[in-house]
């Protein structure tokens, strides 16, 4: 299988090539050597953006008549925490070291977290 997409590749960039010599060919006559090389550069920039828009675009499923409407993310979160539960506790525990890191990367934030928590509990007090 790797040598039959190896052939492939191989085939493509040899008919890339091949046609770019074609173009230059084609465009010396006109324009010149640098106008030739300014138009084939051209002509394979738009190839690679409409090679790039054809391997990105996103193919639109039909929809399922009958079919149960999906579920919303924090739904299936709390069902895959219900499954997996180490899972969970590994990804909790991967998001607690990335705001401990960004904690302490930023003290200002803990300086703002620390008032925010101040000012929120003597706002309580002083209303009683």
């Amino acid at each position: 299988m790797a040598a039959a997409f190896a052939a492939v590749i191989t085939a493509a960039v040899v008919c890339v090539v091949a046609a770019s010599f074609a173009v230059y060919a084609l465009a010396k006559a006109w324009l010149g050597p640098a106008g030739a090389a300014a138009v084939v550069t051209g002509v394979f920039a738009l190839f690679a953006v409409v090679v790039a828009v054809l391997a990105t675009r996103k193919a639109a499923p039909k929809p399922v008549a009958g079919a149960p409407p999906d579920e919303a993310v924090v739904d299936r979160l709390i069902g895959l925490a219900k499954e997996k539960p180490l899972i969970a506790l590994g990804a909790a525990a991967a998001a607690t070291a990335a705001a401990v890191a960004v904690l302490v990367r930023n003290p200002a934030l803990v300086t703002a977290l620390v008032s925010a928590f101040l000012a929120g509990s003597s706002s309580t007090k002083s209303g009683k």
